[in-house]
């Protein structure tokens, strides 16, 4: 009797094993996903992603001169602290004009965004201001020429409302200048943009929540 018991516990205990194991994964997920509680501060904790793009210039007329403008920025940065991103982006447009040509703008560079200690700048609920500021390699080829290629920098202020617990959508008022060696040594201009923003949590917080789980 005491045999049959013995090889009943080596038999369940296996099974046992494999039940806690996979609870303790639903219950990791369910926390890690938890990490990410709607609201404007946990998206924004050091260690998180942030990745998606924006849209600005945006133009189609059907009309005679017939302008079509488009630009889209994507963009990507890792949170070093809370509400506070480092990160790059890339920038790449155009506009076309029957009669005139076709101008392209170009660019890619580093890219830094603050949304302020945590608790700050949030006026509406699930919602932040934040400053964004940009700097790298930049290019403006207008059809009509005066091409401009060099340095370019960025910064202003956006608004990010998140209608989930990850995605924010955001808009962004920002100065724009190219200082080059073309034969404009200097282009500027404003441009407002709306777009929308990925928030994943990163390593740190996923291997947080693995050490509390354990």
């Amino acid at each position: 009797m005491l045999m049959l018991i013995r090889k009943l516990t080596i038999v369940l205990q296996p099974r046992k094993t494999l039940k806690q194991n996979l609870m303790k994964k639903l219950i990791f997920t369910i926390i890690l996903g938890s990490t990410m509680a709607f609201g404007a501060s946990a998206q924004i904790q050091k260690g998180n992603v942030m990745m998606g793009a924006n849209l600005s210039d945006i133009s189609l007329g059907l009309d005679k001169p017939n302008l079509f403008q488009l630009k889209i920025n994507p963009k990507a940065a890792w949170f070093i602290q809370d509400g506070m991103a480092v990160g790059g982006e890339v920038q790449l447009g155009v506009v076309s004009q029957k009669g005139v040509g076709t101008s392209f703008t170009y660019g890619i560079g580093a890219l830094g965004r603050y949304y302020g200690a945590t608790g700050a700048n949030e006026v509406v609920k699930n919602s932040r201001f934040f400053g964004e500021a940009t700097v790298g390699f930049q290019g403006i080829n207008p059809a009509g020429g005066g091409t401009t290629n060099g340095l370019g920098f960025s910064f202003g202020p956006g608004f990010t409302y998140f209608v989930t617990s990850t995605i924010g959508l955001e808009a962004l008022l920002k100065y724009n200048g190219v200082v080059g060696f073309g034969s404009s040594t200097y282009s500027n201009y404003l441009a407002l943009g709306v777009g929308f923003q990925i928030y994943l949590p990163g390593k740190s917080t996923a291997k947080k929540v693995q050490r509390d789980m354990k």
